[in-house]
């Protein structure tokens, strides 16, 4: 039997995209297929966050979100491209502080951390572990992570 298609439309990492997904194919699959693979499924059951995806700004968990609902939505993804070519605040911070080591859950927890400091500029360290709790890391680099989230935080204050 031949999966059914349905063409969506959808902005990526702010350029417009049109393609066929599955009405059965989850987020990560569709984006595989784009050539982005910073979204990685790993538990398939959204108990991870490696799929991590920012849909018109809220995370979503990209194994259990099907690609159809992405019609007329804002997709960030990893892979988006910094003005200037640089890394943002959370990206740096990450880097500095060695908040990953083998970088599989790194840009779920990169986008999540985006997510919570674009809700709140200012959290404390136990609003970090409650945002985060969803974020699995093989490696444990929890409290790396935790300064790397602050650290973000104090520099976003002071952006121009």
């Amino acid at each position: 039997m031949q999966p059914i298609l349905k063409t969506i439309r959808f902005r990526l990492n702010g350029e417009p995209v049109a393609t066929q997904v599955a009405t059965h194919e989850n987020v990560v699959e569709a984006l595989q297929r784009l050539g982005l693979h910073g979204a990685r499924e790993s538990c398939g059951q959204g108990l991870c966050g490696c799929c991590t995806v920012l849909v018109d700004g809220n995370a979503v968990s990209g194994c259990l979100y099907f690609a159809v609902q992405l019609e007329g939505a804002s997709v960030e993804t990893i892979e988006r491209q910094q003005p200037a070519g640089g890394l943002d605040e959370v990206q740096q911070a990450f880097a500095e502080c060695g908040a990953f080591q083998c970088g599989f859950c790194t840009p779920g927890f990169v986008l999540m951390s985006r997510a919570l400091l674009d809700r709140n500029p200012d959290p404390s360290e136990d609003d970090i572990r409650h945002y985060l709790s969803g974020n699995l890391c093989r490696c444990a680099t929890y409290p790396e992570v935790i300064r790397a989230v602050k650290l973000a935080a104090a520099r976003r204050k002071v952006r121009p």
